[in-house]
């Protein structure tokens, strides 16, 4: 009288067994195509310098075709900059940000669009209240045909303001080193100091009266 149940119950064991193995067949294929994907290049890289590094990562997340941004340190020679020995000025580097994006999302003159609506491209050595060559501006391309395109887009802004451009263009390749975990993502992590430092440093007053109702954007 037990064997009908016993047969169901194996039925469903079965059954159980072989859902799980489609899910997990299914989730490790998803997987496999994204690594993938990044893999063929789907992704590209942009890298900006525009002072505090902190500043510069919100006005890229917030792109559709952002995937990600990092904090970091480019242009300089000290193979392991920290952010003790970049920000007194005791390497050459500067305080970048590289954005990580779907160019088929958003493109890079999207990205360039945004760099300088976030920046002051007329100050030398300096970003708002933070002062020295760690806090230049500048464009990093990684390639030829970012290159071309950032020289069109600097050629764009001198033009429009008809003064000279402080901002530079740089080979990137090989220089990008990440900045210390807790300077990533540091407005979300610590939203009441940011907002605080961005005001006192009269950052988005600034922009303003560069870029007026196109500031920040």
């Amino acid at each position: 009288m037990f064997a009908p149940l016993h047969r169901d119950r194996t039925f469903r064991t079965l059954v159980g067994r072989l859902l799980l193995g489609l899910f997990l067949a299914f989730s490790a294929g998803l997987a496999t195509a994204q690594v993938q994907g990044v893999d063929r290049g789907d992704y590209a890289r942009a890298t900006f310098a525009g002072g505090c590094f902190w500043c510069m990562e919100p006005p890229f997340d917030k792109l559709d075709g952002v995937i990600s941004t990092t904090s970091g340190y480019a242009g300089g020679s000290e193979p392991e900059p920290t952010y003790r020995d970049v920000a007194q000025g005791r390497t050459d580097h500067a305080e970048v940000v590289q954005v990580t994006y779907d160019p088929a999302r958003v493109s890079y003159e999207e990205l360039l669009r945004v760099f300088w609506r976030n920046i002051d491209p007329f100050a030398v050595d300096r970003q708002f209240c933070d002062r020295g060559a760690q806090y230049r501006t500048a464009i990093f391309y990684h390639d030829e045909s970012q290159r071309e395109i950032a020289e069109a887009s600097l050629a764009e802004v001198a033009a429009r303001f008809d003064r000279p451009i402080a901002t530079e263009l740089e080979a990137e390749a090989g220089t990008f080193h990440p900045a210390e975990a807790y300077h990533q993502d540091y407005y979300v992590k610590n939203p009441v100091r940011y907002r605080y430092y961005r005001f006192s440093c009269g950052r988005d007053s600034r922009l303003e009266e560069i870029w007026g109702d196109q500031a920040g954007g």
